[in-house]
Order: structure tokens, then C-alpha cells, then sequence
């Protein structure tokens, strides 16, 4: 594979390897873990920027298995600016419109990837994500919010043009695996018609040089290089889970994230705000 070219023409790739099976296996038991704690659900507020509050996966937006193929397409400094779960369980009616990542992010230039981690298989049967070549080389699209209830996205935002569907590719992946996608390209999910739950855990990394336009103090995470531009305001690492200091800073960064992603609407989903994704 051409690998840089293959991003810059086709707007993604995958499969790539990140974690081993077993790795896969572990943090998906951390998470359902995490999910017993709470009713047997993520609450939202901790699926947004869960690396904030949580060592495990502060290490996981870290791991150079997942960073040497974004630097590859990002260059070599390099920010964690979001990341969260994707989860649906069996038989879910959740689904993701057809969108493009960047509509609501308010960030300068569109040298933004995303990697996809997959905890458990993601195929077509389980809804995994869809996404249509080439269409990052389209731009900025208008996009509809519907808040409809069933949409996993944050304003259920989905494209005002119609998507050629006959051309989408399904990225299916095995645990462990993982997928590189533009902000810019066309994708979605449909609805979970299986016995198994797709877990997958969307990092959004841009490079340093990237401004947040809104004027307000957004944050991220200095994961490779150096940052000499300083245009986010700095994330710690969090000493243990949930620990006092982690939950506060998290907490004032979701108040300041949600006046980014909820511009121009009274409207607020109470659901992961930064999560465009599948």
C-alpha cells in the first residue's frame, strides 16, 4: 500500500494494525467494567474526552502503534484534541447520517484524522461505519441538524446534498484493528441488525499548527513532538481514574466544548457533544 498517497486520494485507510487481540479484549472488559459502575451504560459526560478522566485510555491516545501512521499523514507534532466511544448494542435502532466530521468543530484547517479503534468486530451486520472515497476533496458540505433521537450524532447533523450510497465502502474491522479517516469524508453507520455489540473508540488528532476560530480557550493533548505554537491550552495527564483534579479540569473543558459545538442552536443533546462518528 502507498500509504500516503492512498490517504490523500481515497480520504482513509484500513485495516491497520494498533493493539494485539488480547490488548482489544482487556480494555473492552475495562470499559464494560466502567459501564457496570453506571447502570450498565457510559454516562455521556465521561464519553466525552474519556482521556481526560481515565489512565488507561490517557495511555491509549498515546500508543506509538496508533501515532507512527498519523504522524505519517500529520507530521510529527501532534494533538489529541477529542476522543470517545462508539458503542452500539445489539439490535440497536442507532444509527449515523451521512456527515462530515468538521461541520461543527471550529477549527482552522482540515489537517484532521481520525483513528478508529475497534474493542470488538466491526462488520456490516453490526453497523459498522461507511464512509465514501474521495468526497474529503469536496470541502465543506451544508449540513441539516435533527436532533433525531436515534441519531448518534451531536445535533444529528447529516448532509443537505444528496450521497451517492452506491459508491460507500464498509469498514469492517477485526479488534484490535483500527481505521485513518479525513475530517473531511463522507460517512456514516447503519443501525446494529446483530447478537454483538460494536465497541469502537474515535481519536481525533490534528497537528499544532491548527487554531480554534470560536475565540474561546479550547484545550488538547500534546501527544508527539513539541507544540510551538501553543494555540490549545494544555491537558494533563490524569494521576489516577477520576481523580479530583482530572474531573474538574474535564468538567470546565465540556462547559467551553459545548458552547463550540452547539453554535447557533438553543439546543443541547445530552450525549457525547464532540462525537461525529459513526
Amino acid at each position: 500500500m502507498d500509504f500516503l498517497n492512498t490517504y490523500r486520494e481515497q480520504g482513509f485507510l484500513f485495516p491497520l494494525p494498533a493493539l494485539s487481540d488480547s490488548e482489544a479484549t482487556l480494555l473492552r472488559a475495562k470499559l464494560e467494567e466502567l459501564e457496570a459502575q453506571h447502570g450498565g451504560k457510559l454516562p455521556p459526560h465521561i464519553n466525552r474526552k474519556p482521556h481526560l478522566l481515565l489512565t488507561w485510555l490517557n495511555e491509549l491516545i498515546r500508543d506509538p502503534r496508533i501515532l507512527d501512521p498519523v504522524e505519517k499523514i500529520l507530521g510529527p507534532d501532534i494533538l489529541c484534541w477529542g476522543s470517545g466511544f462508539f458503542i452500539k448494542n445489539p439490535h440497536d435502532r442507532a444509527r449515523v447520517t451521512w456527515h462530515q466530521d468538521s461541520t461543527y468543530w471550529g477549527l482552522s484547517s482540515a489537517d484532521v484524522a481520525t483513528a478508529w479503534v475497534a474493542f470488538t468486530p466491526s462488520i456490516r451486520a453490526n453497523g459498522c461505519m461507511r464512509v465514501v472515497p474521495g468526497t474529503h476533496t469536496l470541502q465543506q458540505l451544508p449540513h441539516e441538524d435533527t436532533f433525531a433521537p436515534d441519531n448518534l450524532l451531536s445535533r444529528g447533523q447529516e448532509i443537505a446534498v444528496e450521497v451517492d450510497e452506491s459508491k460507500a465502502v464498509d469498514i469492517v474491522l477485526e479488534p484490535g484493528q483500527m481505521s485513518l479517516h479525513h475530517v473531511l469524508l463522507v460517512h456514516g453507520s447503519e443501525p446494529n441488525q446483530s447478537e454483538l455489540r460494536r465497541i469502537g473508540f474515535a481519536i481525533r488528532y490534528l497537528p499544532t499548527h491548527i487554531k480554534q476560530l470560536s475565540g474561546l480557550a479550547d484545550s488538547a493533548a500534546l501527544v508527539r513532538g513539541s507544540d510551538r505554537y501553543g494555540h490549545f491550552l494544555p491537558e494533563p495527564v490524569p494521576q489516577s481514574d477520576f481523580h479530583p483534579d482530572a474531573v474538574a479540569f474535564h468538567a470546565n473543558m465540556l462547559a467551553i466544548n459545548d458552547q463550540i459545538l452547539y453554535r447557533g442552536t438553543p439546543t443541547q443533546r445530552g450525549g457525547d457533544a464532540s462525537a461525529t462518528t459513526k
